[in-house]
């Protein structure tokens, strides 16, 4: 089996249905074999999976056990040399699949490939990321990256300044697609699945990275991403889960003061968005995404006041 394809799913069946049918149009040279990881979803996804694509793998969990440990139970089950980690809510091109096998096999020194990810408006998706710092986390806080796109010193973590027009390294590759070899996973280990949702793409390829595999953004080969095929059922919740995320990276991958220190900026963040969104109120027509954002910041400051796992 030289490809194995992993899509981890929950509550998102018209997204994954075509992502599936986009999975199968691809023609690899040899052979191909589809898991989907079902997280216990509620609207009658594995059902459809069945009925639609019967030769597709299916795995029913019996509750949400995350992305991490979802796409770990689908790589313990695979047998691809190649494996090819894909969410839900993207739509594969044509040729993507030959493309990026091509590559990885020319230069094997990769562990991780990622393709370009263009949005419904046609445009390219930011899919890649640097390390956060307290720096970059900082200049997120002050939205000094959104004033100054094109600056290297306050973009460093998003990388505003960077089209996504050129195949290079990176130091992270964002988890909607991920291309992996085999031999680089059993070198560096499967997923964290202390990450439920969020965080995990940060501390693998950080791992892949300090293994001496490298990571790589691929630009000649392209994938659609809907976004939010899962997390829209609850964004709120879902930003909080990110919150979490990052902070159990901090506490992983720096010294308990560093971790304190995020959690501080991140609280100056969430602060100076509600202040910001408070301000603005009485002066532009109130709608649905500015009404989210005014949540999304005050559910997220109540959990860094008040969350059990973890404490100034």
């Amino acid at each position: 089996m030289k490809t194995s394809v992993i899509i981890v799913s929950w509550n998102a069946k018209s997204f994954l249905l075509k992502c599936i049918e986009s999975v199968l149009r691809q023609s690899p040279r040899d052979s191909l074999e589809v898991i989907v990881v079902d997280n216990a979803s509620s609207d009658g996804s594995p059902q459809a999976v069945r009925d639609c694509y019967p030769a597709v793998t299916l795995i029913a969990n019996d509750g949400n056990v995350g992305f991490a440990k979802a796409n770990n139970i689908g790589i313990r089950a695979s047998r691809g040399e190649y494996l090819f980690l894909i969410n839900s809510d993207v739509v594969v091109s044509e040729g993507c699949f030959e493309k990026s096998l091509h590559y990885m096999a020319e230069h094997p020194e990769i562990g991780m490939l990622g393709p370009k990810i263009v949005g419904i408006d046609g445009k390219v998706q930011r899919s890649c990321m640097g390390y956060p710092s307290l720096w970059n986390t900082l200049c997120r806080a002050l939205a000094l990256d959104s004033l100054f796109p094109h600056s290297r010193l306050f973009g460093s973590h998003l990388l505003t300044f960077w089209n996504h027009d050129e195949t290079r390294p990176v130091e992270v590759i964002n988890g909607c697609f991920w291309i992996l070899r085999r031999s680089a996973i059993e070198q560096v280990g499967l997923l964290d699945e202390r990450f439920f949702f969020y965080g995990e793409d940060l501390d693998w390829c950080r791992r892949f990275n300090e293994s001496g595999w490298k990571v790589v953004f691929f630009a000649d080969a392209e994938a659609l991403h809907y976004g939010g095929g899962s997390s829209s059922n609850a964004p709120v919740k879902f930003d909080v889960e990110m919150q979490r995320a990052n902070y159990q990276y901090w506490t992983r991958h720096h010294s308990r003061v560093e971790a304190n220190a995020f959690v501080l900026i991140t609280l100056l963040h969430h602060t100076l968005r509600v202040i910001g969104e408070i301000a603005a109120y009485p002066l532009r027509r109130r709608t649905p995404a500015s009404s989210y954002k005014l949540k999304r910041s005050i559910a997220s400051i109540k959990w860094i006041l008040g969350g059990t796992e973890r404490a100034l």
